[in-house]
């Protein structure tokens, strides 16, 4: 079964930013739409901040088996009954990946319930991926590491909850480290996030990034959505002669 996957983009950088335009011509959306237009089980949509309820519509959201996120420069304009349609999604089993700078998007820490603050640099330095956990899906073909020459550093202390898995363990020329692939399970619905991806640097070019996040892709998948959960009561009217007994434990009558 083909799994529908839609790429959030707040699309501001590409707007007004030349270096940003020279890497991503069509947006950084577009640039991960292309790539995973090359796996046939895949059917991929776009949406971005400016679009009306920034293209994440109920109908959206309901046909979303896996939501992917970019933001930076914008995350306060993203509407606040937004991020509450796409929480009640994921806890329903809608599948989430958060890239580079949307740890600290509104939904982000609206699932995690911490800051997502962390320690940042923008020179342009080395970065090394190391793959932490070999044998998980995300990381499957994918090396002991990935070189990136060039990215915004990104440093410890992370302030998120502990992961559930760190995949990936980023190394930067500075000597700083970060844990720059984790996972998380939020209701029924699989979250990661991935460090790599600053505007000015092509990296959803590079193809073992474009295989980690194809990957996600399909880890975080539902086999299916679960309805929206709500408390109710339940009412006591149970008659005690509609259960038979095994020593102490009473179970009901069948037949």
């Amino acid at each position: 079964m083909a799994i529908n996957v839609t790429v959030w983009n707040e699309y501001q950088h590409e707007k007004t930013d030349k270096k940003v335009q020279q890497v991503y011509p069509e947006g950084i959306h577009e640039a991960i739409r292309e790539f995973l237009d090359e796996d046939g089980e895949l059917n991929i949509q776009t949406a971005t901040l400016d679009e009306p309820e920034h293209g994440l519509t109920q109908e959206v959201l309901e046909s979303t088996d896996v939501l992917i996120w970019w933001g930076h420069m914008a995350h306060d304009a993203v509407e606040d009954d937004i991020v509450e349609r796409i929480h009640d999604q994921v806890l329903r089993g809608m599948g989430l990946i958060l890239l580079h700078s949307s740890h600290y998007s509104k939904i982000f820490k609206r699932l995690m319930g911490t800051t997502c603050s962390l320690r940042w640099r923008e020179v342009g330095e080395r970065e090394r991926l190391w793959v932490v956990d070999p044998n998980h899906p995300i990381t499957h073909g994918i090396p002991e590491y990935i070189d990136l020459p060039h990215e915004e550093m990104y440093g410890e202390r992370f302030d998120i909850p502990e992961p559930e898995k760190i995949l990936f363990l980023g190394w930067f020329e500075g000597g700083e480290v970060f844990r720059s692939g984790i996972t998380y399970t939020r209701g029924n619905g699989k979250v990661f996030y991935f460090q790599p991806g600053h505007e000015t640097y092509p990296q959803y070019k590079n193809p073992l990034i474009q295989k980690v996040i194809t990957n996600a892709v399909h880890w975080a998948a539902p086999e299916r959505k679960y309805p929206k959960y709500e408390a109710f009561h339940a009412d006591n009217d149970v008659e005690w002669d509609d259960f038979d007994y095994l020593g102490d434990t009473p179970f009901p009558k069948f037949g």
